[in-house]
């Protein structure tokens, strides 16, 4: 089992996470971050760090099968594309803003809308 990074980091990138990994198994894109999965030890620090909720196990019972998969994929490629991540960073300008659409929207799509496969720059 790993954890995966989901939506709600899309624009909002606070690096919390990254500063309390054991492994350095966060890596960083424009607006988000991701898990390499075959680096993370399933210890959970990384999920009661993040202030958007957007870290959760590869196995949540509450998603489909599908979506984990999807998400785990997303990780995945990502984690060989961008430049590894370990320290903390200022969050992205709008990211309180951002964090509050996902979780106040009925409709948030983040992905589709605002996902930037570009690595940090």
């Amino acid at each position: 089992m790993t954890h995966i990074v989901t939506e709600n980091c899309i624009n909002c990138k606070y690096t919390d996470c990254a500063a309390v990994c054991p492994v350095d198994c966060f890596y960083e894109g424009e607006n988000m971050v991701a898990i390499n999965p075959t680096e993370c030890i399933d210890c959970g620090v990384c999920v009661g760090a993040c202030p958007a909720n957007a870290i959760v196990p590869d196995n949540i019972e509450t998603w489909s099968k599908e979506e984990l998969q999807r998400w785990e994929a997303i990780n995945a490629k990502y984690a060989q594309t961008w430049p590894n991540i370990k320290v903390k960073k200022a969050q992205l300008p709008k990211a309180d803003l951002f964090n509050n659409e996902l979780n106040g929207n009925s409709e948030p799509n983040k992905y589709e809308r605002y996902f930037d496969e570009r690595a940090a720059t």
